[in-house]
């Protein structure tokens, strides 16, 4: 009974997260979901779409995971999820705290917002993304079944689609400081080492 009210209190904080930030940049006027709307080309509409069943699917899967399961004990294993889903809340906070109004969800080329590479940004170009991969990962690892398994490769492909998307769309954006940006921290997480000079 511990797992179950452990997973579904990490899905709670996780998923609270997104929709207090939501709430908040709405009463601004600002609209923090942009998956799937717009003008987009067919590429990323698709990608979008596609991410955005993936996302959708995976809570339903999760929650059904965590009450149908019957672990109810500590292993080594338990223990690598539950650290799993800490982090990835932790990391998913500081990311939509770090990005403040600047963060959305999707590509949005109408909306002006600033390059953030501060805090948990100066370790991970896409915190957020991380955030999601590390909680489904661990509610995974914590309530395992083969089609929860399946879901969560679906979502995190989904996802990775999604950021390259974003990588290609960041560039005309941002222009030089995104490249430079890149050039200096790594996609999910770490900085890369700075060339040698005169080599």
């Amino acid at each position: 009974m511990i797992f179950k009210v452990m997973g579904l209190l990490f899905l709670l904080f996780f998923y609270s997260i997104y929709v207090v930030k939501m709430l908040r940049q709405k009463k601004k006027g600002i609209q923090t979901d942009q998956i799937a709307k717009g003008r987009k080309s067919t590429d990323v509409m698709r990608t979008e779409i596609l991410m955005k069943i993936a996302t959708y699917s995976i809570v339903v899967v999760e929650i059904i995971s965590i009450i149908m399961s019957s672990t109810d004990k500590f292993t080594s294993l338990s223990i690598i999820g539950i650290v799993f889903c800490t982090a990835g809340d932790l990391i998913f906070f500081l990311a939509v705290h770090t990005m403040r109004d600047n963060w959305r969800a999707g590509i949005h080329e109408s909306d002006k917002t600033e390059m953030v590479t501060s805090g948990i940004c100066s370790f991970s170009r896409n915190p957020a993304f991380l955030g999601f991969d590390l909680v489904y990962i661990g509610i995974l690892i914590l309530f395992f079944n083969p089609v929860h398994l399946l879901f969560v490769i679906f979502a995190v492909t989904m996802l990775h689609l999604q950021i390259i998307q974003e990588e290609r769309f960041l560039p005309i954006v941002f222009g030089k400081d995104y490249i430079k940006y890149k050039s200096r921290v790594c996609r999910y997480i770490g900085r890369k080492k700075a060339p040698a000079i005169g080599r």
